[in-house]
């Protein structure tokens, strides 16, 4: 044979491998970004969502009735057992859908978006304040006392609103301008005693809503808050002047708050991303020693970082009534202050995660509502699927061990040109 053949190395060693084909510097780049967003907080926050209405679908199962006939005989007819669950969750959760998004049942589209305005009116107050309980949080500060925030603010925001008498636009800036002060000064209060006793914030501002809630209750015995003739506890109506106009028309509840509430999470943004007193908000949260060593003013930071979450916090209950409820009541808060702390969390106190958590926890709100209305599902489902959401984006390594994800590792992209 003519042709020559390859001569193995005289040495003895393996013949060196051909190189391997550089997987292309995009595809390692889309790799990353992949396994970013299934692993990181978006994706772990989904995941969580979805987990808790697995379980949710579970306890509907259990407890419905249909479902648990049809068990009776399960191994004689199980198509009618499986029927009977799939039709149960379907029909609780396609309700669920309809009270919060959109009724695709509803004879007109102005009745079908009604679901989605109600959800953007009930988040509104929920997101102003979660915003403040987040500025606390990202600070090192522990703002529980949001509820007793809310309620000075709706306080006062609202005496603006029917006592006084001004000009339109004047008159609704001066009511909700009366609840950011009422808001700042009450959380001022914790805020001021934990920087010159070290009095602990949690304490205080629990302690505080206790204090709003009878203050308010006070105030609607006296002339100043009732109406004129009533026994009743409630003040008169909000004024035309000092009402937060409304966006889609009488029809709707959708008020002009709902821009209130974009404005102040722009604001946050700004404020905690953008500017020094956000940056000295942070750098206290993180290393109050390494700041008060840089010669940040520590104590000072605390007062001021509890002014503006009260102020926020002040902000939703004026929102709240000037806008929903247009009188005051002693319930006029309900549990907003409380649920301003999930809403927090849920959002990882950002400003866009809070509005979009906001907008969920409304809605499974008002969706739960309709739930148990058509088909007859406890309301009490959703607060499981609500406990459920928080404690599984709570503890992400959870999640990740359930659905096997990989640790949220960086990924290096070799090769890759800039």
């Amino acid at each position: 044979m003519t042709d020559q053949q390859p001569v193995p190395p005289a040495t003895g060693e393996p013949a060196p491998e051909a190189p391997r084909a550089a997987k292309p510097a995009s595809d390692a780049r889309w790799a990353a970004t992949f396994r970013e967003i299934t692993t990181g907080p978006f994706g772990v926050t989904v995941l969580a969502f979805v987990l808790a209405l697995v379980i949710g679908g579970l306890l509907i199962i259990v407890t419905d009735p249909d479902v648990t006939a049809a068990a009776s005989y399960l191994f004689a007819k199980p198509a009618d057992f499986f029927g009977a669950a799939w039709s149960a969750v379907s029909d609780a959760y396609s309700a669920m859908f309809r009270g919060a998004v959109f009724n695709y049942e509803a004879p007109t589209f102005a009745r079908g978006i009604r679901s989605l305005t109600e959800t953007m009116t009930v988040s509104t107050p929920l997101i102003i304040a979660a915003l403040g309980v987040a500025v606390g949080f990202r600070a090192g500060l522990f703002n529980i006392g949001a509820q007793g925030q809310v309620l000075m603010g709706a306080a006062i925001g609202g005496y603006v609103g029917f006592a006084w008498s001004l000009p339109p636009v004047l008159h609704l800036l001066l009511a909700l301008l009366g609840g950011v002060l009422a808001g700042g000064f009450w959380a001022g209060i914790a805020g001021f005693l934990k920087a010159r006793t070290g009095a602990h914030e949690v304490i205080v501002t629990i302690m505080l809503n206790y204090v709003a809630l009878y203050l308010v209750a006070w105030f609607l015995t006296t002339s100043a808050f009732t109406r004129p003739g009533s026994n009743q506890p409630k003040s008169p109506g909000v004024k035309d002047t000092a009402q937060l106009p409304l966006l889609l028309g009488d029809q709707f509840r959708l008020n002009a708050g709902f821009l209130v509430a974009i404005l102040a999470a722009v604001f946050v943004w700004w404020l905690m991303s953008r500017s020094t007193w956000g940056f000295r908000f942070r750098a206290v949260g993180s290393n109050p020693q390494a700041a008060r060593t840089a010669g940040m003013g520590v104590a000072s930071s605390f007062v001021l970082v509890m002014v503006v979450s009260g102020a926020l916090a002040g902000l939703a209950g004026a929102v709240q009534i000037l806008g929903t409820e247009k009188a005051l009541t002693g319930g006029i808060a309900g549990s907003i202050g409380f649920d301003a702390i999930t809403v927090a969390l849920l959002g990882r106190s950002k400003p866009l995660g809070i509005f979009f958590a906001g907008l969920l926890y409304a809605g499974l709100n008002v969706g739960g509502r309709a739930m148990e209305a058509s088909t007859g599902t406890s309301i009490n489902i959703v607060l499981v699927i609500q406990s459920l959401v928080v404690l599984f984006i709570a503890a992400p390594p959870l999640v990740r061990a359930i659905f096997r994800l990989p640790a949220p590792n960086p990924v290096v992209v070799k090769g890759a040109s800039a």
